[in-house]
Order: C-alpha cells, then sequence, then structure tokens
C-alpha cells in the first residue's frame, strides 16, 4: 500500500485531488501525557507521568484485567524523539494517516503537556501528518478519584486572548504536515458547547486565518455534552465519542446492586454489534468514531467505567461498519476518527500491549486497506 497523501502548504488547495489509496482517513487522537512536568510533581508527586496509574491498577472484581501493560515501545518518555518516531512508523504501518495531539489552552496563556508537539513540530520530524484536538475543559484530580478537585479552571478572556491562541497554532497550521481536506487545515473541539459563543469562535478564527494568508480552517466539533447543532454554528463535520456498550435489561439491576453492595465500578460489555448510524439528517456532516477498549479504573477507581469482552474481533465489526458509512463521501472528507491511540489509564489504545501484541492495529489496517 502507498502511504496516504498531505498536502504541503495552504497553496496546494487548488491542486487537483491526489488519489488516496486506503478507504478511509484514519485520525487516532493522542494523549501527551507522558513526561514529567512540575504541575503533576506538585499535585501527584514527584514523577507522575500517565504510567503512574497505569502500572499501580489493579484488578477490582473477579475477571477483571489489570493492569494493561505496554509491549513493544515499553513505558515511554515523550521526550525522546526516538519514541515519537517510533509509533508514527507503528501508525503509518497499520494504516493511520495522523495523529490528532490534544492541546491544552486554558486562557491568558495558560498551556499543558506542549513539549512533545512542540518538537515534533520544531524539529520536522517524524513526517507523519498531524492535526490538533483543542481539550477545552477544566483539569480535576479524576485521575486520582478526586473530580471535584479543579487543578486548572477552563477559561475564555476574551477576544485578545482567544487571537493570542490562534497565533500560538500558526506555525502548525502552516506546516506541510498538517492534515488537511480540501487544503484546509482541520482543528478539532473538544466541548464547543463550552464556549460562550461558538459560532462567534469559528467565525472569528476564519477572519484570522484569512488575515494569515491561509484557507478557512476545517472545524469539527465534538458532539454530545447536550452539544448538537454544530452546523449553525459554523463546524464542518462533528463526531461523537459514544462508548461502544450492550447491557440486557436484565443485567441492570444486577449491576446496580454489585456497585453498591460490592463496591465494583460500573462495568458493561464492549457491544458486538457497531453503533448505529445518527438519525439527524445532517449525518453525512457526522463522523464515525471508533473505540477499540475502554477501562478508566487505572484513574478512577471504583468510580470508573469498564467496557469487558473488548476484543480485537468485536473491535474489527466497528471499523467495518465506520468504514462502510464513509464510502459514498468525498475520498478527503472519509475521515475515521479512532479514539484512542494512548490513553493507557483510560484502557483506551491502539498501541501493542502484553495481552493482544498488535491485533488491534492488524485489524485497523485489514479493514482500512
Amino acid at each position: 500500500m502507498t502511504e496516504l497523501p498531505v498536502s504541503k502548504s495552504a497553496a496546494s488547495a487548488e491542486e487537483p485531488p491526489k488519489p488516496i489509496s486506503w478507504r478511509a482517513r484514519a485520525i487516532a487522537l493522542y494523549l501527551p501525557q507522558f513526561h514529567t512536568i512540575p504541575q503533576n510533581d506538585e499535585w501527584w508527586g514527584p514523577g507522575f507521568t500517565e504510567w503512574t496509574n497505569v502500572a499501580r491498577a489493579r484488578p477490582l472484581f473477579p475477571g477483571h484485567s489489570q493492569p494493561h501493560l505496554p509491549a513493544d515501545l515499553g513505558f515511554y518518555d515523550l521526550r525522546v524523539p526516538e519514541v515519537r518516531e517510533q509509533q508514527a512508523a507503528l501508525a503509518r504501518a497499520n494504516g493511520i494517516e495522523a495523529f490528532c495531539y490534544w492541546h491544552y489552552w486554558f486562557g491568558d496563556g495558560r498551556r499543558i503537556l506542549e513539549r512533545p508537539f512542540q518538537e515534533v513540530l520544531s524539529s520536522g520530524v517524524p513526517k507523519f501528518s498531524f492535526c490538533l484536538g483543542w481539550a477545552n475543559e477544566s483539569w480535576t484530580g479524576i485521575w486520582h478519584g478526586a473530580a471535584d478537585k479543579v487543578l486548572i479552571e477552563q477559561r475564555y478572556p476574551g477576544p485578545e486572548d482567544s487571537a493570542a491562541h490562534f497565533r500560538t497554532l500558526l506555525s502548525a497550521f502552516r506546516d506541510e504536515r498538517y492534515l488537511r481536506v480540501h487544503g484546509r487545515p482541520i482543528f478539532y473541539v473538544y466541548r464547543p458547547g463550552a464556549l460562550p459563543s461558538a459560532s462567534q469562535f469559528v467565525d472569528y478564527w476564519q477572519a484570522l486565518a484569512k488575515a494569515a494568508g491561509l484557507p478557512d480552517l476545517y472545524f469539527v466539533a465534538g458532539l454530545g455534552h447536550g452539544y448538537d447543532h454544530f452546523i449553525e454554528d459554523g463546524f464542518d463535520a462533528g463526531f461523537h465519542q459514544r462508548l461502544p456498550y450492550a447491557e440486557k435489561r436484565g443485567l441492570q439491576l444486577v449491576t446496580r446492586i454489585r456497585r453498591k453492595l460490592l463496591k465494583h465500578p460500573l462495568v458493561r460489555r464492549y457491544s458486538e454489534e457497531p453503533p448505529q448510524q445518527s438519525p439527524d439528517p445532517n449525518h453525512a456532516r457526522v463522523q464515525p468514531c471508533v473505540i477499540p477498549n475502554w477501562d478508566n479504573t487505572p484513574r478512577s477507581g471504583r468510580n470508573g467505567v469498564v467496557l469487558t469482552g473488548a476484543t480485537p474481533d468485536r473491535f474489527r465489526a466497528h471499523v467495518r461498519s465506520a468504514v462502510a458509512t464513509l464510502a459514498a463521501r468525498p475520498p478527503e472528507e472519509r475521515l475515521l476518527w479512532v479514539k484512542s491511540w494512548n490513553e493507557w489509564a483510560e484502557g483506551n489504545y491502539l498501541e501493542p500491549d502484553w495481552e493482544v501484541g498488535h491485533a488491534r492495529l492488524r485489524v485497523l489496517k485489514e479493514e482500512l486497506q
């Protein structure tokens, strides 16, 4: 298979579209929480990273599989360039076109965990496509079961701060590796409904992009949390991050009893059937999102959610269905979001582990070919 093409610059927007050899353009959400930072040292103790919660996870009920441990890449540090290149090579070989790096801007110039992406941007390697997803929500102590403890508040100070935010990302938008749809840089907003005005935000950034000599941005909205009017707000597309579980009605009472009496986390069965398509008449603007697995008890303990039976074969059914929904769309618009590449403390990842190895990656590759 040949690699997916990447637009070289904003000017390529007027060039004839190049053939895309994969059946869909897979984008994997990418967490940069794998290196130490002063804030985490202060909040959780010296040396804290995502691996801290992963390594100390333990089974919380009979048959609970924990801990989930990384195989090929090990307990990596994202400050190491070779690690980032290994990740890109592994993703590319299995049909993933780009990483969507989670990006944090809390207002007033406050950022966090920006180092891995900034080094990717400044160094020019790996030669692998990327886009950015704004994780616009407050950080709480949920990773330690203290969801009510606010660590960093997400704020929206006003237009000057929004312009500063845009300027911070301008060099990324101009990078030849930045993922585009019809020449337009993709920017994902996780919680558009939390913005003071999502439509004003989109309009303002489009004006800033034009003033900077860029084509329009291609805005993708995170759907859910009571937000669904993304088209009216000027977004080009949107997708849901819904946990793919199925539970027979008779098991609901059993689940409640186990949670109350045995202090079990919320346990659901990973669905054998792919999620149903949205009945929304604008569903062609809704892009599919597949989730290979889920168990966030390393972060939330007994308050977590566990999807049991998340096998590669069941994941295959979800990917196959998602790819089929995109078949009639223009090739550049066949975006398939994968949550996630490396959310290890959510038990939500594609990277090889000691349980199934490369099986999930192979499934993705086979269904994209």
